[in-house]
């Protein structure tokens, strides 16, 4: 039992490694860098489909741009970034020598240009809160934590070497900040390790049922033989991308 611990102890680490790998790379990995991160593991190709599920489902492409859109959002959340964003477009826009004039300067330690600094990234705060929404967190609060990041960031240039590297040096103080606070905020059952233990769960005992009754089996026999409500077994179902192959989710 304690391996077995240990190898949900390792995916589940993995996971968050891969993820981050991802955002890094604003947002976009590639399925041979996932299968290459868990071959340790040995998954099969099942498996491996939850993990894209999963990482999908985070608003990551895998082998593909991330697409973001505003859907998800809150009727709150959209009137919120709307009015954000137009008063982002009021701030004075830089072109690329100016940028790196600034850069340099900031690295320098000069407040005015640290200040300017502030002023170029916020858009990117906003571009990357979107990456995280709908992960427990409200969007205004992603944002406002990306910007204290920022703004914290364009003081502590001591770690950053070349004017190229200030950009990625901010970005990584974002994405830290937002994970640190939906980590604060998330509810336990959204977790990685917990998400793709329930999905497994759901699909073996699917799995098991369906043996017996050599068919396919519906998303009411599975509450009948478990005594499991069916918000477990919906969770299940969206979190997999409806893809429990022993399980017909009556949503096709």
């Amino acid at each position: 039992m304690g391996n077995l611990e240990n190898k949900e102890k390792e995916f589940a680490a993995i996971l968050k490694n891969v993820t981050r790998t991802a955002r890094e790379n604003k947002n976009i990995i590639t399925s041979e860098e996932v299968k290459e991160a868990f071959s340790d593991l040995e998954l099969d190709e099942k498996q491996f489909e939850m993990v894209f599920e999963y990482l999908k489902s985070h608003k990551i492409g895998v082998d593909e741009e991330a697409v973001f859109t505003d859907e998800d959002l809150s009727e709150e959340e959209k009137n919120y970034l709307d009015d954000y964003i137009e008063s982002l477009n009021a701030l004075p826009e830089f072109s690329d020598g100016e940028k790196e004039a600034i850069a340099i300067a900031a690295l320098a330690g000069e407040k005015d240009a640290q200040e300017k600094l502030i002023t170029m990234y916020l858009p990117l705060v906003v571009d990357v809160a979107r990456m995280y929404s709908e992960q427990g967190v409200f969007l205004e609060d992603l944002i406002g934590e990306g910007n204290v990041a920022l703004t914290k960031g364009v003081t502590m240039l001591d770690a950053v070497g070349e004017p190229s590297e200030v950009e990625g040096f901010l970005y990584k103080l974002m994405l830290d900040a937002m994970e640190n606070i939906i980590q604060e905020n998330l509810a336990e059952d959204t977790g990685s390790q917990k998400v793709l233990k329930l999905v497994q769960e759901v699909a073996d005992k699917a799995k098991e049922l369906a043996d017996d009754l050599r068919r396919k089996v519906t998303v009411k026999e599975l509450m009948d033989e478990t005594g499991w409500d069916e918000d477990k077994i919906r969770s299940a179902i969206k979190f997999s991308g409806d893809n429990i192959e022993d399980l017909d989710s009556g949503e096709k």
